[in-house]
């Protein structure tokens, strides 16, 4: 589904839009693996999300379009769990694979990446977000029925084990048995209900706390994933913007140490040696996996980052600290 008018057909449809109504709608860019529209209804202004069969990446990288239901399941699910902020689905054409959600306006609510990419690194949006994510998985842990809702193990290894660590494995030879041993610890933890994205362009920065998007990755599985995931982004952000590094350091021992502290379903100490090495892993697979972060450019960037993952992988760690301190030091020996 792309065209506009077939989206203005299903807003009227489903009873969003009038049937006079002929609203704006402006598609939006960034998406990698959504056509994403702003509507701007007589009502007030909504978000439409279509799922692609192909995601826009250089390689050829398809996933099945249920996730859009998937999506929209996992925001129902994590909306009265007192965790982070999620939109609140308006509509759903599971059949079509597009949804309708609240729109959140970008001059309140400014993309979390954004905020780092220009600077402004506070350690209490990700403190925020650390919390927020120990709550939801709380919240879900152990609790049957969300794991039935949540039985998506096929379409997480479509979206996540098989482009981050399946393809980093393939391109790394030497590491493939370590790194396929974290893919298979991940896949068959089932603990609590995952995002499977919490990453900076995932997140706006609200007057009311985190807001939490794009989770068309929803399983139930291991918790470890979505810390280390976001984790990995701030660590590769100290290497995009060494002028930040600091910064972004504070602000990833202050999302850990929130995330830490609100373990509850488990000895956080469990669950850190699990996300730990998965944080290495990761930081190799956003270079040489299939969705490669595009703001690394240079040789350079690229190098440490292998160097450093490399170097903790092929020993044993079981802390956050490892990761974070085998990158400052790079960092600070440039």
């Amino acid at each position: 589904m792309g065209a506009t008018a077939e989206i203005l057909g299903w807003l009227k449809a489903s009873g969003l839009a009038a049937r006079d109504e002929a609203p704006a709608i402006t598609s939006l860019t960034g998406g990698v693996s959504s056509d994403v529209f702003r509507v701007d209804l007589r009502t007030g202004p909504i978000c439409v999300k279509a799922a692609l069969d192909k995601l826009r990446v250089a390689a050829d990288w398809r996933a099945p379009v249920e996730r859009s239901a998937n999506e929209a399941n996992y925001l129902r699910a994590a909306a009265d769990l007192g965790g982070l902020i999620v939109p609140s689905v308006l509509a759903e054409d599971a059949a079509r694979h597009i949804f309708a959600m609240s729109w959140f306006e970008p001059a309140h609510h400014p993309v979390w990446k954004a905020e780092l990419a220009a600077g402004r690194v506070d350690p209490t949006v990700a403190q925020a977000v650390g919390g927020g994510l120990a709550r939801i998985h709380g919240a879900t842990a152990g609790r049957d029925e969300i794991a039935a809702r949540f039985d998506t193990t096929d379409m997480f290894e479509a979206l996540r084990l098989e482009p981050y660590l399946a393809h980093t494995a393939k391109a790394h030879p030497l590491l493939a048995g370590r790194i396929e041993a974290i893919a298979e610890t991940t896949r068959t933890a089932r603990l609590a209900l995952v995002h499977g994205d919490v990453s900076p362009k995932n997140i706006l920065v609200g007057p009311a706390g985190p807001v939490l998007l794009d989770a068309e990755c929803a399983w139930y599985g291991d918790p470890a994933f979505d810390i280390a995931f976001c984790a990995n982004h701030l660590l590769l952000k100290a290497v995009w913007k060494p002028a930040h590094a600091k910064a972004c350091g504070d602000a990833f021992d202050a999302l850990v140490q929130a995330y830490l502290s609100g373990t509850t379903w488990e000895p956080a100490e469990a669950l850190e040696r699990r996300a730990a090495p998965l944080l290495a892993a990761l930081l190799l697979a956003r270079i040489d996996g299939k969705s490669p972060v595009e703001y690394l450019t240079a040789d350079a960037d690229k190098t440490l980052v292998r160097d450093v993952a490399t170097g903790v992988l092929t020993r044993d760690v079981a802390r956050f600290a490892d990761v974070r301190r085998a990158l400052f030091e790079r960092l600070g020996a440039r």
